[in-house]
C-alpha cells in the first residue's frame, strides 16, 4: 500500500510540475539550478534528470526561450525565460488550475484557502 501511495504522490507532482516551472519563469528569468531550488523550497523535489528534459520540451514547444550569460564561477549559464506564447499558455493553465482546485474542493468537501 505504501508503494502505491508514493506512486500516486509522484504522479500528482509530475502533473503540476510544468505549471510550477512556467509560473516561476513568469516572475523572472532563471537558471536551472534556481528553478530546482525554488521547487525544493515548495517541497517539490526535482532532480536535474527530470528538469532538463522538461525544459527542453517546453522550449521545443515554443513556451520557453533562453539566453547564455557569463558566470564568474565557471562556464556560461543558460537562463530560461517565458515567451509570449508561454505566457498565454500559462494564463490558460492558471484558469484550468483554479477550476480544478474548485472542483476537487467541492467534490471532497474541502474549503479553499
Amino acid at each position: 500500500m505504501a508503494t502505491n501511495t508514493e506512486n500516486i504522490k509522484a504522479q500528482m507532482r509530475k502533473g503540476v510540475l510544468e505549471y510550477c516551472i512556467l509560473s516561476i519563469l513568469a516572475q523572472h528569468d532563471a537558471y536551472a539550478s534556481d528553478i530546482i531550488e525554488k521547487l525544493k523550497q515548495a517541497k517539490l523535489i526535482v532532480v536535474e534528470g527530470t528538469l532538463y528534459p522538461l525544459l527542453t520540451r517546453l522550449k521545443n514547444d515554443g513556451l520557453l526561450g533562453y539566453r547564455w550569460e557569463e558566470s564568474t564561477s565557471g562556464p556560461p549559464r543558460k537562463y530560461y525565460r517565458l515567451t509570449p506564447v508561454g505566457q498565454a499558455f500559462l494564463n490558460e493553465m492558471n484558469t484550468t488550475w483554479e477550476e480544478l482546485v474548485h472542483a476537487v474542493n467541492t467534490t471532497t468537501g474541502k474549503q479553499a484557502n
